[in-house]
């Protein structure tokens, strides 16, 4: 087995929507379309998440679920001299606090939560739209490059729950951006 590191993470939103709120003109508003923040998700290796806008989509396999760090919409919004921003308008799927996502970029780890584990594959940056501008505050767009998240693939299929959770990283993060970490030989690493 591979060697990993564990690393102590919250799951605090589960974002699920069977439509995209953010298309034609950000001055026209966004679609009002039906999302849940879910208390648990089923997610279905190489389709993405049950429900989810993404889920099965050719197009979107490789990338068909989105990570967040709620820290990096904190920065931002302290960077723009904004109030603290929903953590559910950049639309992402699982918003989590205490874990540092690009080295996590062409890297398979895996989520560990209270109703089960899912492997992923980082595949790469999740780019914001111009949408943020409306959404979040003025600059929010450009603040976003390059911490906009992770879009992923999952390896697995499993539930994952909104929770405490544990992150199994095969490479060294930050500890200062995500938590304490201890070496270990996981049973199985994607």
């Amino acid at each position: 087995m591979t060697p990993g590191f564990r690393y102590d993470v919250e799951i605090l939103h589960l974002l699920v929507s069977g439509a995209h709120a953010y298309f034609g003109r950000a001055r026209d508003g966004a679609a009002d379309v039906v999302t849940t923040d879910a208390d648990s998700v089923e997610v279905v290796a190489g389709k993405g998440i049950v429900g989810d806008r993404f889920f099965g989509k050719a197009a979107h396999m490789d990338a068909a679920v989105t990570l967040f760090a709620i820290e990096s919409l904190e920065a931002i919004a302290t960077e723009l001299g904004a109030d603290p921003f929903d953590p559910l308008l950049p639309r992402r799927n699982l918003v989590l606090r205490g874990a540092e996502l690009p080295p996590l970029i062409g890297q398979d780890f895996v989520l560990e939560t209270r109703t089960g584990s899912v492997g992923f594959h980082g595949g790469r940056h999740a780019h914001p739209c111009a949408w943020m501008d409306r959404m979040l505050a003025p600059g929010a767009h450009k603040a976003m490059r390059g911490r906009g998240g992770l879009r992923c693939r999952p390896l697995d299929s499993g539930t994952l729950s909104r929770g405490p959770a544990v992150l199994v990283s095969p490479v060294p993060l930050d500890p200062a951006q995500a938590g304490s970490a201890s070496v270990l030989r996981p049973s199985r690493l994607p």
